[in-house]
């Protein structure tokens, strides 16, 4: 799991303004005054005088560290939680088609509907318990994965840490999601109960005690094993694949290392990685999906009465096409979020460069 270094950055001062020799950037005022010769030089001839290229100190931010779990785990934070907030109207009328499809029959009525009954404001109703959740879970997945992934790595060995990466992705992904859904389980439960039942609550505020009072404190986990049931396949297909993707692009499709690629480039890549992944990512989670809409709307439903109503075609292919293009722009762009805040606190961007099998030893070579 090779990570290129950043690259170093320019002056904001113009190169015109001063020289500089290749091996420092800058001179020290000790030697300027100590050196008289050099101070005659400048003083007899006006073109050869130079400022000296100011430092620019540049705070990296070493792997693996807590600093770094800590700028992952807020990484995390925007990547998912103002994705899935953008992303409201369409969750809403997801939803709403997995619970009355015989009202809601497709996406564009969906959106009629809900524009004439509820108006525009209507279209963002739940925001506040999605952008929460959300975030409560971006947080730990993306922070525990990195954190999975090395602890899985160095159990495994360098050796085997690359022969069998991928395993390790799916290991580290979805343990990061068992506890990322702990998190959002009770917003989740909230969310679903003000999307699909427009007189229960405005939001979070008033939603969450209504819902404490008729379900109890329980009830907000009522769904926690649907919720796994959909967001740990979701999630290990969301990094596995992602990293494979990746991987993949900057084997086949770049003609430059990753290292040497630009900086744009590169989150252009993450970016189509993410969208491609976050397709398989629906379709693999999408029966979990419609369970956790009907339980967190229906008081005292089992996964029983889901199968009974729902059956098993609608359980699989209910609301499946809107979710494809919700969870593919949605993944692209949460890994395109994620990417650009590493980038910007100094980090590389994820994936693309395979993890290095150890050399063989001399006893090895030996032998053979």
């Amino acid at each position: 799991m090779a990570l290129s270094d950043r690259p170093s950055r320019q002056s904001l001062i113009p190169s015109f303004l001063y020289s500089s020799p290749s091996s420092t950037r800058t001179l020290p005022i000790k030697k300027m005054l100590q050196s008289s010769s050099t101070f005659d030089a400048v003083s007899s001839s006006p073109k050869t005088f130079a400022i000296p290229a100011p430092s620019e100190p540049s705070k990296k931010i070493e792997l693996y560290s807590p600093a770094f779990y800590a700028a992952c785990t807020f990484g995390g934070i925007l990547s998912c939680g103002l994705t899935h907030m953008t992303v409201t109207p369409l969750d809403l009328v997801k939803c709403n088609m997995q619970i009355d499809p015989a009202k809601y029959k497709s996406i564009s009525s969906g959106f009629g509907i809900l524009l004439k009954e509820q108006g525009v404001r209507g279209f963002f109703r739940g925001w506040v318990p999605t952008l929460l959740g959300y975030s409560a879970q971006g947080a730990c997945k993306f922070g525990f994965y990195e954190f999975f992934k090395k602890y899985y790595s160095d159990i495994a060995g360098p050796e085997y840490a690359a022969k069998y990466k991928t395993l390790i992705y799916l290991a580290g992904s979805a343990s990061a999601e068992v506890i990322a859904d702990v998190a959002l389980c009770p917003f989740e439960a909230v969310k679903v109960r003000v999307q699909t039942q427009p007189g229960f609550a405005r939001g979070l505020a008033d939603g969450l005690p209504k819902f404490v009072k008729s379900e109890g404190t329980l009830g907000l986990y009522k769904g926690i094993v649907p919720l796994w049931g959909r967001q740990i396949p979701y999630t290990m297909m969301k990094f596995a694949s992602f990293e494979t993707i990746v991987e993949m692009i900057y084997k086949y499709a770049v003609p430059t290392p990753k290292d040497q690629c630009s900086k744009s480039l590169q989150l252009g890549i993450s970016f189509a990685g993410g969208y491609v992944a976050g397709v398989f990512c629906a379709i693999v989670s999408h029966p979990a999906d419609n369970l956790v809409s009907f339980l967190n709307n229906a008081k005292g439903a089992t996964v029983g009465d889901a199968v009974k109503k729902l059956g098993l075609w609608g359980l699989f292919t209910r609301g499946l096409p809107l979710r494809i293009v919700m969870i593919g722009t949605l993944t692209g762009a949460q890994w395109g979020i994620y990417d650009a805040f590493k980038v910007f606190v100094g980090l590389p961007t994820t994936g693309g460069v395979a993890p290095a099998a150890p050399a063989p030893s001399a006893s090895e070579l030996a032998n053979a």
